[in-house]
């Protein structure tokens, strides 16, 4: 019996990508689809970073198409393609970076930048390649957690700057240009232009996704950066706790003026278990991340412990997720990241490369 291209694409309709909720047909993973004789082959291209995964979505393809009548052998390809989304109009693309996530909270203490290393390393890890932008000026906390204090970055041309790089990921910081020990007392124009210049005058390389670590607060500082960074999509950082929750939806509608979509919420701190007894407690309350989420319709897009060891791997220079990647607040870190990747790969392309062709006719 012949196998036909319908029977192949009615059993890839039963077949839904647990992470972007679609089937692989309808959400356009599945392409160059061929059937001949009795071999069927295609390619299945993900939109989002799955290193851990590609495997799995080539035996369950595979075993899936066999169980056709008539099939023979079945050759699928999976690969990952990561391309360029929109961002905030008249605001210009950054040289190398295809997409900026901005990591954001509405005030201090709340674990963003521990959120935002472990993000750009979890994406790292799962195929995508990725920079980390220190973007707070007063308070630089990167240099320390990616093992990088007191390095120094080079400059090929006197004017533009080679990241730093620790753990496969491309790094850029005040920190790495000052004394550790200087304090930051400048005002708030030349925080912003010393930023844009760390931004536009570091020679990223081929960057899937640019990770932005923003300074704490809501105020003119980040305001002006939210405006002035081509933001593909923001995450806001909260613990479940209520003064939290206050200051992170400023945080959030800040980005919601500029036009930056929130790709999401992530409650850090939600539950510590004491490492004696055993013993699991909402140190800072329960629910308050959901019910964020829920209010401005955006999803939740995971809950991290307030656990000892992502302190200490942070502390070291090792973050959870190289330190510790089998285990479980790295799990939930690379949960998060793929999540975070699926919501951009969900936006609108960037189209801004793409000429109208002009044809001259003779009339």
């Amino acid at each position: 019996m012949a196998v036909t291209l319908d029977q192949v694409r009615a059993r890839l309709v039963e077949l839904v990508d647990p992470w972007t909720g679609r089937d692989y047909l309808t959400g356009k993973e599945a392409r160059n689809l061929k059937v001949d004789g009795d071999r069927v082959s295609l390619e299945i291209v993900l939109g989002y970073p799955a290193r851990s995964v590609l495997d799995q979505v080539r035996e369950r393809v595979e075993t899936t198409l066999r169980a056709i009548p008539g099939v023979a052998a079945v050759d699928v390809d999976v690969s990952m393609k990561i391309v360029a989304h929109q961002v905030q109009r008249g605001v210009k693309r950054i040289d190398g970076v295809r997409n900026v996530i901005a990591v954001a909270s509405g005030k201090g203490g709340v674990g963003k930048s521990t959120v935002a290393v472990n993000l750009a390393l979890a994406l790292a890890a799962e195929g995508a390649t990725v920079g980390l932008l220190d973007a707070d000026i007063y308070g630089p906390s990167q240099p320390t957690m990616l093992g990088l204090q007191g390095e120094k970055p080079t400059s090929p041309d006197g004017k533009r700057i080679e990241p730093m790089r620790a753990h496969g990921v491309q790094a850029m910081s005040i920190g790495f240009l000052v004394d550790v020990e200087q304090p930051m007392v400048w005002r708030g124009p030349m925080a912003t232009g010393a930023l844009e210049q760390l931004l536009r005058d570091t020679l990223w390389t081929d960057l899937d996704y640019l990770v932005v670590d923003m300074p704490p607060g809501t105020g003119d500082i980040q305001l002006t950066l939210a405006q002035k960074v081509p933001v593909t999509g923001a995450v806001i950082v909260t613990t479940p706790q209520d003064i939290a929750l206050i200051d992170a939806r400023k945080g959030l509608k800040m980005f919601e003026k500029v036009s930056v979509p929130i790709l999401g919420i992530v409650e850090n701190m939600s539950l510590h278990t004491c490492t004696q007894c055993g013993h699991t407690e909402a140190v800072f309350g329960t629910g308050g991340g959901d019910t964020m989420a829920r209010e401005n319709g955006v999803p939740l897009l995971g809950r991290l412990p307030l656990a000892l060891d992502i302190r200490l791997h942070a502390d070291s220079g090792r973050p959870s997720v190289v330190a510790d990647p089998d285990g479980v607040a790295s799990m939930h870190y690379r949960d998060i990241a793929r999540r975070v990747a699926v919501r951009v790969a969900e936006l609108q392309k960037d189209a801004t490369s793409v000429f109208p062709k002009i044809v001259v006719q003779d009339t």
